[in-house]
C-alpha cells in the first residue's frame, strides 16, 4: 500500500468542498488529476470513499471512518514543514470559526490580544450563523468556533465562554409607554424582525420569548444585523438582539430598549470537533480564549 499525502489531501478537499470540480479549484489541479488522485486512493485502499448518485459524490462509512484520519496526518504534516520557521510551537494555520455576533463584537479583539501575546500571526476567521459554523466544523473544516445556539451532535465538545445580554429594542416612537419594567405579554401581537434559520439569535427570540407569547407576527426576516437594526429604526417591527449589537443605535437615540423585568441572558460557547487533531497551537488559542474572559463579562 502506498497512499500519498496528495491523495489524502484530494481526499479532504473533496469532503470540504463538495465536489471535485470545486476540489480541483481549491487546489489548483485539474480536473481529470484530482480524479485519477482520488482513484488511486480508493484502488489503494480497496474501498471506495464516496457513494456516487446522480453525478454527486456523498461521503459513505469508510469516508467518514478515513476523515479524521487524513485529516490529522495532514494537519501534522504541516506542523513539520513549519515546525522550524518559529522560535516555539504556535505555528500552523488556525482556522475559527464564529456566529456573527462574536464575530464583530468579541472575536477580533481577541485574536489581536493573542497575536501580541504569542507573536502568532497565522489564522483565518470564518463567519456565518452557529448552525453552519457547527457543520464546517464537523467537516474539519474549522478547528474551532464560537457559537451562541446550543448543540446537539455529540462529536463536538463544547465548553461555555462568555455570557451575553440580550435586550428588545424598537424604534423610539413605537416603545410601550411606561415608567416600570414590562412583563413578555406587554408585547402580544407585535410584529418582529428576525435573522434567519439557523442563527442563535433566531433561536433565543423563538425559545425565549416567541414562546411565551399568544400572538405574534414576523415581518421580515434577514441574514443581516445591521439590516434587522435599520429596519427596526425605520419602525418595521420590533427585534430581540445582543446589547454589544445595538449599544451605538442606543446611545444616539435611533433605538429604544424596550425595560422588561424579565432578564434575558444567553450563553456564549467555544466548540470543537472532538474527532480531530488538536495542535498545540490549537491548545494554546483555547487555553488563551478562556483567560481572556476574566474580568470582561
Amino acid at each position: 500500500m502506498n497512499v500519498t499525502f496528495r491523495q489524502l489531501k484530494v481526499f479532504v478537499s473533496i469532503t470540504q468542498e463538495g465536489s471535485i470540480t470545486a476540489a480541483a479549484e481549491k487546489l489548483f489541479l485539474t480536473k481529470s488529476a484530482v480524479s485519477m488522485a482520488l482513484a488511486e486512493l480508493e484502488r489503494q485502499l480497496g474501498w471506495k470513499m464516496f457513494d456516487r448518485a446522480n453525478k454527486q459524490l456523498i461521503l459513505n462509512e469508510q469516508g467518514r471512518r478515513l476523515l479524521p484520519l487524513a485529516d490529522e496526518l495532514l494537519d501534522r504534516s504541516e506542523a513539520i514543514m513549519q515546525l522550524f520557521e518559529g522560535d516555539d510551537a504556535t505555528n500552523g494555520n488556525l482556522r475559527i470559526g464564529s456566529s456573527y455576533t462574536i464575530g464583530n463584537h468579541l472575536l477580533p479583539t481577541l485574536l489581536g490580544d493573542f497575536r501580541e501575546n504569542t507573536g502568532y500571526l497565522h489564522q483565518s476567521m470564518s463567519l456565518s450563523n452557529s448552525t453552519k459554523t457547527c457543520r464546517m466544523l464537523l467537516d474539519f473544516e474549522l478547528d474551532l468556533g464560537f457559537i451562541e445556539a446550543k448543540v446537539s451532535d455529540k462529536r463536538l465538545k463544547v465548553e461555555p465562554w462568555m455570557t451575553d445580554e440580550m435586550v428588545v429594542v424598537c424604534a423610539p416612537s413605537q416603545c410601550p409607554a411606561s415608567d416600570k419594567p414590562l412583563e413578555l405579554d406587554a408585547l402580544e401581537g407585535k410584529s418582529w424582525v428576525l435573522r434567519e434559520p439557523g442563527s442563535g439569535t433566531r433561536e433565543y427570540f423563538l425559545t425565549e420569548v416567541a414562546a411565551n407569547l399568544e400572538e405574534w407576527t414576523e415581518a421580515f426576516e434577514l441574514n443581516s444585523t445591521t439590516a434587522i437594526v435599520n429596519s427596526v429604526i425605520a419602525g418595521l417591527g420590533l427585534t430581540v438582539l445582543s446589547r454589544r449589537s445595538v449599544n451605538a443605535a442606543v446611545q444616539d437615540g435611533r433605538l429604544s430598549i424596550v425595560p422588561l423585568k424579565h432578564k434575558m441572558i444567553r450563553q456564549f460557547s467555544l466548540v470543537y470537533n472532538t474527532e480531530k487533531y488538536q495542535s498545540p497551537v490549537f491548545k494554546s488559542f483555547r487555553e488563551f480564549a478562556h483567560s481572556w474572559t476574566l474580568g470582561r463579562e
